[in-house]
């Protein structure tokens, strides 16, 4: 990234992908899907109050451009102390302990995604869906022989997701005039 640092990373918990931003949104979906595991595998209550939890978060997620800033601070307070209180709840499920481990880890990554209403998500699913069209190209042509491969099609990609930032921009206008300059 050359040296550049974003104000938000949002990421699953990938070791990789910790300490890019200044602030870091950790993927609340990834650990729904650990979550979803422990509910299956365990009898434990743990796992199913996490669900709730993040139910909640997930929610705030979806609203918080709409709310005033006293009613998110107020959310959060309120979403903070319940998770408290489920970190701190024994348990004697190995696997439960650990997503508690896990998510005790990741505290203060969990609900980045207030202090940006609207802008970051709580999920890194958007980012892996702009990735997606990349890995399928290099997983159907086994990757790239050349350099100036690699690079044109990062070039095309970035003109094309750029294009599509700005509404009403016509994605074929902008590379026609990228190509002409």
């Amino acid at each position: 990234m050359d040296g550049h640092r974003p104000a938000v990373w949002l990421s699953d918990r990938y070791s990789a992908q910790q300490g890019h931003g200044v602030a870091q949104q950790t993927c609340l979906a990834h650990l729904a899907r650990d979550v979803a595991y422990a509910l299956e595998a365990s009898d434990d209550p743990v796992p199913f109050r996490l669900k709730l939890w993040l139910g909640s978060a997930f929610d705030l997620a979806d609203a918080a451009a709409s709310l005033a800033a006293s009613t998110l601070a107020a959310k959060r307070r309120a979403l903070e102390r319940r998770l408290d209180v489920i970190l701190a709840t024994p348990s004697g499920c190995e696997l439960t302990r650990a997503l508690q481990a896990k998510l005790r880890r990741a505290r203060d990554q969990l609900l980045t995604f207030v202090d940006w209403p609207g802008q970051v998500g709580a999920t890194n699913n958007a980012c892996e869906r702009d990735l997606r069209p990349a890995v399928i190209q290099r997983k159907v042509t086994n990757g790239y022989r050349a350099m100036w491969a690699t690079q044109g099609e990062a070039d095309v990609r970035t003109v094309v997701d750029t294009a599509r930032l700005v509404p009403n921009t016509s994605v074929f206008g902008t590379i026609l005039t990228t190509v002409t300059a």
